[in-house]
């Protein structure tokens, strides 16, 4: 008989070869970086300009990253950034080129000619352009106002393709700083802001809510907060700015009010909703 030769395997090599492959795979990991998301704020919807007290120069305010004032969205940006988001706006009309990158966009306030002398208005061509992006993954936020402080007949065009209708009319009206009268409670396990929460939501328009939407959260017998998911997206709408600096910067509110909280699980979950 002959004798059966072993298969002689060299330990050394195997230990040689299993390090020398982990080192490559650890070398590629730490040279690849994912991407932030992009959070875009528009500018074109919301346009608004003030001449600058000191300069003289026309300044765009209002519902911007850049306005650190009382109407300013500064403190929302810092806590998109934070969360690791960019945070950029978009001053032209949107399409399917400016949309490209974004993983959410949000449009805040859309002029009325009381605002703005040459309004932008929703149309057809941008609404189909905005759900076309949305269908494919994209998250939108519209943040409206009340009727008379925001073109929602126009933006309504954009709104009714999700099953959301801002309607004109105008809640929790404040007089002076009795602020109880825009007291709105979330309950406890709340999909967005979790654990139960006393917002402040005043001068708000409320939303005739519709299939794919649905109703998120109520202010009395109001639909107040709505989600629509549409395709692979998300859409929030809320009939109010909300959660600009006045009201999550604390300087102004009651102590038991917690807008900022709730702004942090709103840009947490908005985050979590991008593909």
């Amino acid at each position: 008989m002959r004798n059966k030769q072993k298969s002689m395997i060299n330990p050394k090599l195997i230990i040689a070869t299993a390090a020398s492959l982990l080192a490559a795979c650890v070398t590629q990991q730490a040279g690849t970086t994912a991407p932030k998301k992009k959070v875009v704020l528009d500018y074109y919807y919301n346009n608004e300009w003030k001449k600058d007290k000191t300069t003289g120069v026309d300044t765009r305010w209002h519902y911007t990253w850049e306005d650190t004032s009382f109407g300013g969205y500064s403190a929302l940006g810092e806590i998109f950034k934070r969360e690791g988001a960019e945070i950029s706006s978009l001053e032209t009309m949107p399409t399917d080129a400016t949309l490209k990158n974004a993983s959410i966009y949000i449009i805040v306030d859309p002029d009325t000619e009381k605002e703005t002398a040459t309004p932008n208005y929703m149309d057809e061509e941008a609404a189909k352009t905005i759900a076309k992006w949305v269908k494919n993954g994209g998250v939108l936020v519209l943040l409206a106002n009340d009727t008379g402080n925001c073109d929602l007949q126009h933006l309504n065009i954009l709104s009714d393709k999700f099953g959301v209708h801002f309607n004109e009319d105008s809640h929790n009206r404040v007089k002076n700083d009795m602020f109880e009268q825009g007291a709105v409670m979330t309950p406890n396990g709340h999909e967005i802001f979790g654990s139960a929460k006393k917002l402040y939501v005043k001068e708000y328009s409320s939303l005739n809510v519709a299939t794919p939407a649905r109703t998120v959260l109520k202010s009395g017998e109001n639909n107040l907060m709505a989600v629509a998911k549409y395709g692979k997206g998300t859409v929030f709408a809320l009939g109010d700015p909300w959660i600009y600096n006045e009201y999550v910067g604390g300087k102004k509110m009651p102590a038991d009010f917690v807008n900022y909280q709730a702004a942090e699980d709103l840009a947490k979950w908005l985050l979590h909703q991008t593909k």
